[in-house]
């Protein structure tokens, strides 16, 4: 995965604006290099603690954040989601509704 791809990533990550979200199949695709999903969570993995960058508005293709539920990192994103106006039904947020459409 070469630095431009990441680059490109970070670019679209930081337009999905508040109280939306992308999958990461979506970043992928607007990255350019679509079916690369996971290189998408790999960049994301790999981003500084204290980073400025809305990471917790990326989620899987099934609505779901892809932290192990009740893990640290899983609370935090969803907090953060919520916190911004995004509601989860059944652990899931529906997409129709919060998906970002750029």
């Amino acid at each position: 995965m070469d630095s431009s791809f990441k680059e490109k990533c970070w670019q679209i990550i930081a337009l999905i604006p508040e109280g939306k979200v992308a999958t990461y199949g979506q970043v992928a695709q607007l990255a350019g290099l679509p079916n690369m999903a996971r290189a998408v969570g790999r960049t994301l993995s790999q981003l500084p603690e204290n980073t400025q960058l809305p990471w917790f508005r990326v989620i899987n293709a099934q609505g779901k954040i892809s932290f192990p539920a009740d893990s640290s990192s899983f609370l935090e994103q969803k907090k953060r989601l919520e916190r911004e106006g995004v509601v989860f039904l059944n652990g899931k947020i529906k997409l129709a509704e919060y998906q970002w459409q750029p």
